[in-house]
């Protein structure tokens, strides 16, 4: 057994089961406010993977708050506006982001390998070269009265047992730790969605660092910039997204990013889909690669918490993409926790109450966004105007838009008045203490 911790719970470190953007956060928040903590990563050595994701203002003031704001504006676009886009090629709807909506903070677009990659170099400064343990895979664990005792698979195929506090599983959607926790758990939802995603150079598009979707409930097409413009060629590099749903009778065939395919899987089901702002084809194209992935969830669970054990991110809470918060909710779960820590300690009262604060509230926003999340407007206007029309107000009213955002933005967190009023998740100056049973 590898001895990490004491005999008892007490100033023992937190065993983080995953490397990815909510575990990297939860070894920097354990950090900041004085715990002890570890990684388990099952890879053996990190790499830049991924394409772009979005971060919130919620999460960005977290990253914030761990004093990452000049590294994250380094790797990221800071976007301006957000716009619905019908089939025809007209807006449905387009509004400010970010500080350009008059939130405190930006809201990012950026690399998802680039951002993973800074947290873990954030974390090797700060926790020292050895917080972050390639190559160990948690499989398993066994609460003990004092300590929690968490199996590993090990680089060189061995077995090893890891004795931690507590363990906070980041493990992702198939997350070993929560297949113990819910044994009778059904396997990945699929509704008939894939995604087809790359990265491509090209102009900038719109006002330069805009959100933008177009399309239908069934056929969408996503865009937006994850680099600033080249100084000498001026393009920026394009994150792209098409989708199609399919008939699910043949079953689902995976949920893996690691799928390379040719561009003839989809793209001839776009070559009628021409803009003048947008060359979809030329963009689709020009990626060195393209990724298929089936878009999945899980059916909520009843609970994350498991005596010393506790899921976090997409272990908890995997979410169907169409809301651009799956990665801002797994950075708000880490600090949610570190704030419990403070609150409570370290033990499974702070557990309990993060399970308490956000079990049910992400639930529902795991059904929401299943049930399209803020793109449902899309299937409004198609339904009513097939995807083409003169003037949106003919459509659709504003007003209806309007409450139908600010809904979604209340459930997912970033309401911007609410936000912006917030105090900061953990003070700056709070600890926990030594023992890990006080708080100063």
């Amino acid at each position: 057994m590898t001895g990490l911790a004491t005999d008892s719970a007490a100033g023992a470190p937190v065993v983080i089961a995953g490397g990815g953007i909510a575990g990297l956060t939860m070894a920097l928040t354990c950090h900041q406010i004085g715990v002890s903590a570890v990684v388990l990563e099952s890879v053996r050595s990190l790499a830049p993977l991924g394409v772009g994701i979005n971060l919130q203002p919620n999460a960005v003031r977290e990253l914030f708050d761990l004093g990452l704001g000049d590294e994250l504006a380094s790797i990221g676009v800071e976007t301006s506006e957000w716009a619905l886009v019908a089939r025809g090629g007209r807006d449905v709807w387009a509004e400010p982001r970010g500080r350009a909506a008059g939130y405190r903070w930006p809201q990012y677009s950026v690399h998802r390998g680039q951002l993973q990659m800074l947290l873990h170099r954030a974390v090797v400064e700060r926790l020292g070269p050895d917080a972050v343990r390639s190559g160990h895979r948690v499989v398993g664990y066994r609460n003990d009265r004092d300590a929690v005792v968490v199996r590993v698979d090990t680089r060189d195929g061995g077995v090893t047992e890891v004795t931690g506090s507590l363990l906070l599983a980041a493990d992702g959607l198939h997350s070993a730790v929560r297949n113990q926790m819910h044994p009778d758990q059904p396997p990945p939802q699929w509704g008939g969605q894939i995604l087809w995603r790359g990265a491509t150079p090209g102009p900038p598009v719109r006002t330069g660092s805009s959100f933008t979707l177009i399309g239908t409930l069934d056929q969408r097409f996503v865009h937006y910039p994850i680099s600033s413009p080249d100084p000498n060629t001026g393009l920026q590099l394009q994150n792209w997204i098409a989708e199609l749903t399919v008939d699910t009778g043949a079953g689902l065939a995976g949920s893996d990013w690691n799928k390379q395919v040719d561009t003839n899987t989809f793209l001839p089901a776009f070559d009628d889909w021409t803009f003048e702002w947008l060359d979809i084809r030329s963009l689709v194209e020009g990626a060195p690669a393209v990724w298929e992935f089936p878009m999945v969830d899980r059916d909520p669970v009843d609970r994350w918490v498991d005596g010393r054990v506790c899921l976090l991110g997409d272990a908890a809470h995997v979410m169907y993409p169409v809301g651009s918060n799956g990665a801002s909710q797994a950075i708000v779960d880490a600090r949610v926790i570190g704030a419990k820590f403070v609150e409570h300690g370290v033990g499974v009262d702070a557990l309990r109450a993060y399970e308490s604060d956000l079990l049910e509230p992400m639930s529902a926003l795991v059904l929401r966004n299943r049930g399209h999340g803020p793109i449902g407007i899309l299937g409004l206007v198609d339904e009513r105007s097939d995807g083409f029309f003169d003037d949106i107000d003919d459509v659709i009213e504003r007003d209806e838009i309007e409450r139908y955002m600010s809904s979604y933005k209340a459930a997912a967190g970033f309401a911007m008045e609410t936000l912006n009023s917030s105090p900061s998740t953990i003070a700056a100056a709070a600890r926990v203490g030594r023992g890990y049973d006080q708080v100063v």
